[in-house]
Formats: C-alpha cells, sequence, structure tokens
C-alpha cells in the first residue's frame, strides 16, 4: 500500500515537474504563433489583390519596436466607423483579409489592421506586455488621423485579439466608443487547465479553485475576466458555440462579468460558429448583429449638432 501511493505520488509530482518544464520553455510558442506551420513569416497577400484601398502605416512603439499595419478604407473621405481590429495569435493579418473585406462592405466602415510585434512585417517578439504598448501606438495614430471621425473608433478583437482590444479599450475610454469581442478565452491562465488539463489544479484564473500555485510561470497571462469589468463603453459579446478551442463558457462569464458594472453590453451566439470561422458560419445573422451594435452604440455626428456646438461658443 505505501509502496502504490508512493509511486501514485510519485506520478503527480513528475507531471507537475513536467508541465512546468513546458510552461517555461514553450508557453511563448503557445501563445503567440507568429508563423503557421509550412508556411512564412511574410505575407502571402496584400489588399491589393482583393481590390482594396489601403495604406502601408510603419509605427514605434513606445519601446522602439517597428510596426507595420494596413488601413484599409472603403472609401477616400469614409466617415464612417474605423474598426481597430486585433487578430487571433496564429499567422499574420494577411490572412484574415477575406473576411476583413467582407466586414468593410457590410459594416461600411474602415479597417486598420494591426501586425504586433514579432508578427508579419514587425520587428521584436510577442509578449504581453510588448502586444499592449503595440495597442496603444495603434490607437493613438489612429485618434491623430484628421481623414477619418475619431469619435467612432471601435476596437474589434478575436480571440487573443479580444485580450488586447480588452486592455486598450478599458485604457482609453475617451478615444475608443465601443468594444467587439469574439471567442475569446477568460485568461491564459485559465486556458493552461484547457490546453494541459492537468495542469488546472495548479494554475487558474481568479474564478478558477485550487492552489494555483504555478500562476507565477506564466509570463502572459491576458486575464480579460479582470479587466472586462472595468470597461465603460458598450460591449458585444460574438460567440460561436462550437468553438474547438476555447470553451464557449468563457464568452458567457466574460459577458457576466462586465454586464454585472455595464448595462450596454450585448451577447449574441451562433449555434455553428467554430473558433476561426463565427464570422462565416454566422452569415447575414452575424453582420446585422454587428450593424445593429453599431448603429445603437456609435452614431454618426450630425451636421447640425456641429454647427449648434460652433453658435454656442461663439456666443460666449
Amino acid at each position: 500500500m505505501v509502496t502504490y501511493v508512493s509511486a501514485l505520488l510519485y506520478g503527480v509530482g513528475g507531471l507537475v515537474v513536467a508541465g512546468m518544464a513546458l510552461l517555461v520553455a514553450l508557453q511563448e510558442k503557445l501563445v503567440y504563433v507568429p508563423v503557421l506551420p509550412g508556411l512564412t513569416k511574410s505575407y502571402p497577400i496584400t489588399p491589393a489583390r482583393l481590390r482594396l484601398t489601403y495604406e502601408d502605416v510603419w509605427l514605434r512603439s513606445s519601446d522602439g519596436v517597428r510596426l507595420h499595419a494596413w488601413f484599409i478604407k472603403l472609401l477616400p473621405d469614409c466617415r464612417g466607423p474605423t474598426l481597430l481590429f486585433f487578430q487571433e495569435n496564429a499567422g499574420n493579418i494577411a490572412h484574415r483579409l477575406e473576411m476583413v473585406r467582407i466586414m468593410i462592405q457590410r459594416l461600411q466602415c474602415n479597417v486598420f489592421m494591426l501586425s504586433y510585434r514579432g508578427y508579419g512585417a514587425s520587428e521584436g517578439y510577442p509578449s504581453q506586455h510588448g502586444i499592449t504598448k503595440d495597442a496603444q501606438v495603434a490607437l493613438d495614430h489612429l485618434y491623430q488621423r484628421t481623414d477619418i471621425d475619431t469619435s467612432r473608433i471601435v476596437v474589434f478583437g478575436r480571440s487573443l485579439g479580444g485580450a488586447v482590444g480588452t486592455v486598450v479599450t478599458k485604457n482609453n475610454p475617451d478615444k475608443v466608443a465601443a468594444l467587439i469581442v469574439e471567442n475569446t478565452f477568460t485568461s491564459i491562465l485559465d486556458m493552461a487547465g484547457v490546453l494541459l488539463p492537468f495542469l488546472k489544479w495548479f494554475i487558474g484564473g481568479s474564478s478558477s479553485k485550487g492552489p494555483k500555485v504555478l500562476n507565477f510561470l506564466v509570463r502572459s497571462p491576458w486575464s480579460t475576466i479582470d479587466v472586462i469589468g472595468e470597461v465603460k463603453q458598450p460591449i458585444l459579446f460574438l460567440s460561436g458555440l462550437q468553438d474547438e478551442m476555447i470553451p464557449p463558457s468563457h464568452m458567457q462569464m466574460l459577458y457576466a462579468k462586465a454586464a454585472a458594472h455595464n448595462r450596454r453590453c450585448v451577447f449574441a451566439e451562433f449555434p455553428t460558429g467554430m473558433h476561426m470561422d463565427t464570422w462565416l458560419a454566422g452569415g447575414d445573422h452575424y453582420w446585422r448583429t454587428i450593424q445593429e451594435f453599431l448603429q445603437q452604440h456609435v452614431q454618426e455626428k450630425k451636421d447640425d449638432e456641429s454647427s449648434n456646438n460652433d453658435i454656442d461658443v461663439g456666443a460666449k
């Protein structure tokens, strides 16, 4: 009996040690995948291939890292909403161009696509600290532009991008009009237990049970559940119920946390949507949901309102 118990304890200990070693050595490669298997880091296509009007934008993050982005406009003088799009963890912005092409047409908007550091043509290596800086400089760039309506900047994040977008939206209540989150996790800490179930007793987010003694090993925790409740702007949650990567329950928990503090939250489910194709599987319902959200919460400024403001200012 003693021998059996000892063997069991050694076995559990071995799994924990193996999990720790895996986390320390490979966690960045699990969280950030700039290059898809069999492909190169470079962009396979550009917006020009899809006949999109775009601008190559080069930015410098606050720590000096040079970043690349595409600003794609519906029309040269489009004053509709501008979506600041933060992508998933795998591949680069070129792999999202077909979706963005449809997004621009259906929502009559502009889209700014940022390559995180280490992705696409951007320099550096990805990390939570660094990508948070990248997101901020992208938003600052948009807010300083004179060719868009800066009161209608909407952050749209999918998967990892939802975590990125939530942070930058919370940090900039005066610059971001609304937030859209799609198929995003509560935290990387919780995802560790999803990907490696034996670790869920030792790693977890604020809502999980267990001692969580290995949380200190996770360098990019991306704890969206701890940030979403601080977002004051309107939030749209888009959840694919067939998501094979992130349990849909994560989106439900994010919504519950946000709605407890923010009355302007909308939750939409798409029964056949998987992790990467909810925008496609959701069809017309998907795009109408976003369109209605934007119409309600990101309204266009009327010319007569601007004129009235001008008159009021002049009268003082």
